[in-house]
């Protein structure tokens, strides 16, 4: 069925679910422009450039999913979709961010994934409403301030990009359980990241850190670190008190000896996973049958 059988079937039978992923299209028909009673739009995996300024029109959209496209900007009259809860942007070439997004204060669900972004507008601290927040594979040097207003983040992948530093408010996410700052270019970490105290998994892998904050022994939920592949010569004590820690990986990290306190951890010591690198295993084979890493996915 083609876009526009598709679009005078759903403006027949009133439906507010529309459906035009995996069409082939470069261009978004304007006859979707008279569906102004959708809730639910899929433009998945086309060849879309640009949208439309009349998609603004759109005001009842609750969902609106374009992953998978050739976008390299946004129609200012996006902001006009206050009702959205969900925006689905990822695997694009985005490179900025309209200013007029900060009007999405119902926002849940905000995947911008696999674009080509370089910074993020002070604007998206506005976002109050955001409970998971996708931003792995773009080209972020740094993140705004207003982040931390992001207060009710229950995720957030910030995955592959060059970041050097955290903003300190990044303390205020209280609520955050998942945190992946994996391949970027972090040196060191703020010791408000100690105040996460929701967290449970915090993936830091393939940095340039040094050295960890002791205030990681106060994420008292972590179930799973993640530091391999940093410079790390040791671990701090306080990790000891990790007491819920099932997972640590510190492969490919120049230690020089592993703490008394590791085998300590019970969760890890019933043998849950460990990760060391090779040597490590060698020298201190009491550690047992390595564990295969998890599959691919956020947070590896």
């Amino acid at each position: 069925m083609t876009a526009d059988e598709r679009i005078d079937r759903c403006l027949r039978e009133g439906s507010t679910t529309l459906d035009l992923s995996g069409l082939d299209l470069d261009t978004v028909p304007e006859s979707l422009g008279d569906l102004t009673h959708l809730t639910d739009l899929y433009l998945r995996d086309n060849r879309l450039t640009v949208l439309p300024d009349w998609l603004g029109n759109l005001t009842a959209l609750t969902a609106l999913c374009l992953d998978n496209n050739q976008l390299t900007a946004l129609p200012e009259s996006l902001g006009n979709l206050t009702e959205l809860g969900w925006l689905y942007l990822s695997d694009n070439q985005l490179t900025v961010l309209p200013e007029s997004l900060e009007n999405l204060t119902e926002l849940d669900y905000f995947h911008l994934e696999g674009n080509r972004l370089t910074a993020l507008p002070e604007s998206l601290g506005n976002l109050a409403k955001l409970s998971e927040l996708c931003l792995d594979n773009n080209q972020l040097t740094a993140l705004p301030e207003s982040l931390g207003n992001l207060t009710e983040l229950w995720w957030l992948y910030l995955g592959n990009n060059q970041l050097t530093v955290l903003p300190e408010s990044l303390e205020n996410l209280t609520e955050l359980t998942v945190l992946d700052l994996t391949g970027n270019q972090l040196t060191a970490l703020p010791e408000s990241v100690g105040n996460l105290a929701a967290l449970t998994e915090l993936c830091l892998g393939a940095n340039r850190l040094t050295a960890l904050p002791e205030s990681l022994g106060n994420l008292a939920a972590l179930t799973r670190l993640s530091v391999g592949g940093n410079r790390l010569t040791a671990l701090p004590e306080s990790l000891g008190n990790l007491t819920a820690l099932t997972e640590l990986s510190v492969s490919d990290n120049p230690l020089t000896a592993l703490p008394d306190w590791l085998g300590d951890l019970p969760a890890l010591s019933e043998g849950t996973r460990l990760l060391l690198s090779v040597f490590y295993e060698e020298r201190w084979g009491w550690w047992g049958q390595r564990i295969p890493p998890a599959p691919p996915g956020h947070g590896s």
